[in-house]
Order: structure tokens, then sequence, then C-alpha cells
């Protein structure tokens, strides 16, 4: 386990590696400015090695512990138990695309299930332009226009528009970029699947939940259907305990562990991010850990959904959540 330590009796930062081949295998220092606030020993990153992958249980009735995220695929494919690197079809909870990758999955998808077939559930798809916004290209604009017009077809519920189409003007209730907009308007919630056609769909790991990018073929099968196919990825937990000082920022936190473990150090892999300094954080600083995740080659982040997760949610949705948490036992 490699451990990055600052102690408050010290001005010197060590950083010492036990095991990660990602690290140099002797201790280094550097010195840092000591700061006026008065804590104890913080730990500002602890990072668990690859394990490797475990057999499932034979029976029903002997279970083997599980991570987070194999929980909340377990129970999207309604399998007792899951195991990294099985392969799963998981039922979607959420699918959101947007004006880049959108059209290309509305042509697949009609392609593969026909011109005048209906999607699996229009209230389960989230569709945000959010990219060829304010823009003189007339291409650029039909893709926006391809998105409304797919959205009139399929009676969609959930169609965050940049226009008022009734006087052409900016709409006021108009949502910005995705991944803000997934939460801000309740569609993020613990223990269920999002997908999303943008590889910061990981963003949304921050409410518990598993959350990740997929591509436009992907995204045509799961308009038809509402499953897909995964491989349960393997997790890697970072605890991070003790006070974050004033002059640091979530941002810090997830580009100091890329740095460590570096750009392919999580590959397909689970980033879960645990313990007092990650439970102090605000839910849009979580978004901001798991929103990087992807840039260590992450498959996706998640936190676990505490009172901070539910107190953001109170006034966002009114569907039925249930979380889930790794098991004390799970590698």
């Amino acid at each position: 386990m490699a451990s990055s330590t600052i102690s408050s009796n010290s001005t010197t930062f060590i950083k010492k590696d036990v095991g990660l081949s990602a690290f140099s295998s002797s201790p280094s220092s550097f010195s840092v400015p000591k700061t006026k606030r008065r804590n104890s020993r913080k730990i500002v990153s602890v990072m668990a090695p690859q394990q490797s992958p475990r057999s499932p249980s034979t029976t029903g009735s002997v279970k083997t512990a599980m991570t987070m995220t194999e929980k909340i695929l377990a129970r999207a494919s309604e399998k007792p138990q899951l195991s990294p690197g099985e392969n799963v079809w998981v039922d979607v909870d959420i699918l959101m695309t947007h004006d880049v990758c959108g059209p290309g999955s509305f042509g697949i998808f009609k392609k593969e299930f026909g011109q005048n077939a209906k999607v699996w559930d229009r209230e389960k798809i989230v569709i945000i332009p959010d990219h060829y916004i304010f823009t003189n290209d007339e291409r650029a604009n039909r893709n926006v226009d391809i998105l409304r017009d797919f959205c009139t077809e399929q009676n969609i519920k959930y169609f965050y528009d940049i226009k008022d189409l009734g006087n052409f003007k900016v709409n006021p209730d108009y949502k910005g970029v995705c991944h803000v907009a997934l939460a801000q308007e309740g569609h993020c919630r613990p223990g269920e699947v999002l997908l999303g056609t943008d590889s910061h769909t990981c963003t949304a790991g921050a409410f518990g939940q598993f959350a990740t990018g997929i591509g436009n073929t992907d995204a045509g099968f799961v308009l038809g259907t509402g499953k897909i196919l995964l491989k349960v990825p393997p997790t890697l937990r970072f605890v991070m305990d003790g006070e974050m000082p004033d002059y640091l920022l979530a941002k810090d936190l997830i580009l100091q562990i890329i740095g460590e473990i570096s750009v392919s150090g999580a590959t397909y892999k689970s980033m879960e991010f645990v313990g007092s300094t990650v439970e102090s954080l605000t839910m849009e600083e979580r978004m901001t850990l798991c929103n990087m995740v992807v840039e260590a080659g992450g498959k996706n982040g998640v936190v676990p959904a505490d009172s901070t997760t539910h107190k953001y949610l109170e006034d966002k949705t009114d569907v039925p959540y249930e979380p889930v948490y790794s098991d004390e036992q799970a590698r």
C-alpha cells in the first residue's frame, strides 16, 4: 500500500512505496511550507494495490464480499454474486446523450431496430444539447435539430433544449453542461446504472452509482433494449483521511492520485473514494473527483452515498433509490 502523509510537527512531505510498481522503491521527500492550521497527522491519499480476480461462489448460500461497483452491477443484472472479469447483461436506469453523439446513436438505433421503432423507455432517456450550441455553423446546428426531431418522434420526457421554440430565444430553463444538468435535475441516484455518450459521464459516480461513458453503437443498442453487456471491473480503493488545507481543492486530490498511479494506472478499473476527507467534500467536489477518473483510464469512479448525498437529492427527485456499500472484506 502506498501512502502520502503530512505531519503537523514537520515541514517534510514523505512519499513511501510499499509494493506498487508505479512508484520508486526508495522514499522521496519534498519541502512544503508550514501552514497556520494545526492538524493531527493527515493522510492525503492511500491506494490499495491491484487485487487478483476472485472466483465466484459456487452456490447461493456461499457468498463472497463485494465492492460497491460489483453490488450495483449484480443488482442490475439480477445476479446474487459477481466478480471482476465476469461479463453480464445489465439493465440501464438512465441513458444520456448530447448533440455530438446523439445523431449517430439515433441513426444506429433506427438502422438496427427499424425506422418506426420506439425506444425502450422514454422516461429513462435524457438528451442535452451542450457542445454545438450558440454557433452559426449550419451543420453543427443540424445536430441539435436532429435531437429535436428525435425527441418529438419518441416523445422523450427529458429533453433540455437550448431554445424556446415558441419565440426562438434562449430557453431560460436551459440546463447547460450535461454532467451538471444530470445532477441538478435529479437524474443521478445512488445504486443505479447511468450511461452516457461522453467519456466524463463517470462524474455521476459521485452519487454512489455506476456511471460510465459508452460509444454510439452501444447507445443505439441501449435505446432499443435498455440493456448493455459489461465486464465487471476490479476496484481500486483510495482512502483519504484528514482535513483539507485551505489551499487544496478536490481537483488537486484527483490530480495527485493520477500523478502517482499514472494516466493508465486505473485502466478498466473502478476507482472508489472513501475516508473522512471524502466525507467532508460537497457533492460538487465529489463530482470533481469522479469526473477525472477517465484520465487515469478508469472505467468508473464512485463515492459512497451519505447524508450529504441524500440532502442534495431531497428536492431534486422523488424516485426511490437504494444505496449500496462495499463489504469490509471486499478486495
